[in-house]
């Protein structure tokens, strides 16, 4: 109900002429040229797709701020009206952004192309709930992609051969990723990982991994003592020494449980935002999903 009751009041704000600045986190291509396709991207995951597609020809506004967790994140004033202004808004859709169909209803820019990156992908169901994270799979990361290039063709046909031959690069690329994680993960025989949130569904099921969720598919949904003591116990019978956190929430959980069994923390990153640092430092989907596997392979042969 407050979701509901604060988008009601941003969307008031916006038909008031509201003017807030926008927030001063958000990732901005640099570029100025208007000739360029205005792209709004709901969280990191779909900028750096859209970065990685659209590249030199597109402007990129991320609405999600460097380093935020985006679950339960909510778009501002100007947020909303800078999509008024765009001219494709990529969300990835099932579920994650939960904001994005209301916001999407309210708009006038009846020529806003927009792009839901997990159409056509097959949802994992989780009680009543789709698992948002498909990206994590790079099979359904190359679908996301090419949804993106099919909207930038769209909209600037023109550049379709630019767009079409990035998304060939990366779907090589995605593909030899695909291959990485197959050939190290098919070796190893203990398939069991705990993680902080229940974010990496897609990619255990794509390699043959079963993830044991401390919480949920929202991080911030803090698992009851029963279920504690039930995820201890499994650990224990598995010999599990590795427990799983992420670095946008907080480690506490994953700490006391691995304190009670005597294993290590590591990070596994779902991909849902990164740093100013990270980024500065040329970190991105193929890197971080690289040292996701390094991590996994880590934890399963000790």
């Amino acid at each position: 109900m407050k979701k509901t009751v604060r988008l009601f009041s941003i969307m008031a704000v916006i038909v008031a002429g509201c003017t807030t600045a926008c927030g001063q986190n958000a990732i901005k291509n640099t570029a100025n040229d208007s000739g360029k396709v205005k792209v709004m991207t709901s969280f990191y995951t779909m900028y750096d797709f859209a970065q990685k597609i659209g590249g030199e020809k597109v402007e990129i506004t991320n609405m999600v701020p460097s380093g935020t967790e985006p679950h339960d994140w909510e778009p501002s004033a100007i947020d909303i009206r800078n999509m008024e202004d765009a001219d494709v808004f990529i969300y990835n859709g099932a579920g994650m952004e939960h904001w994005a169909e209301d916001i999407l209803k309210s708009l006038d820019n009846s020529e806003l192309i927009t792009v839901e990156a997990s159409e056509d992908v097959e949802l994992i169901r989780e009680g009543k709930e789709n698992d948002p994270h498909v990206w994590l799979d790079p099979e359904n990361a190359k679908i996301e992609m090419e949804h993106i290039k099919d909207a930038f063709i769209e909209a600037d046909k023109d550049n379709a051969e630019y767009y079409n031959k990035n998304y060939e690069t990366y779907s090589r690329q995605l593909d030899g990723l695909n291959q990485e994680f197959e050939e190290t993960l098919s070796q190893v025989t203990n398939k069991d990982i705990i993680v902080a949130h229940k974010a990496f569904g897609y990619l255990c099921k794509a390699y043959g991994l079963n993830q044991i969720a401390i919480e949920g598919l929202m991080p911030d949904s803090e698992p009851d003592p029963a279920r504690m003591e039930e995820i201890i116990q499994l650990a224990k019978k598995k010999e599990i020494n590795t427990i799983f956190f992420e670095e946008l929430v907080s480690p506490k959980v994953a700490n006391t449980i691995a304190k009670e069994i005597g294993a290590k923390t590591e990070v596994l990153n779902p991909l849902e935002g990164l740093s100013e640092e990270q980024m500065d430092a040329g970190e991105d989907y193929f890197s971080v999903m690289r040292t996701n596997l390094k991590q996994i392979k880590k934890a399963l042969e000790n």
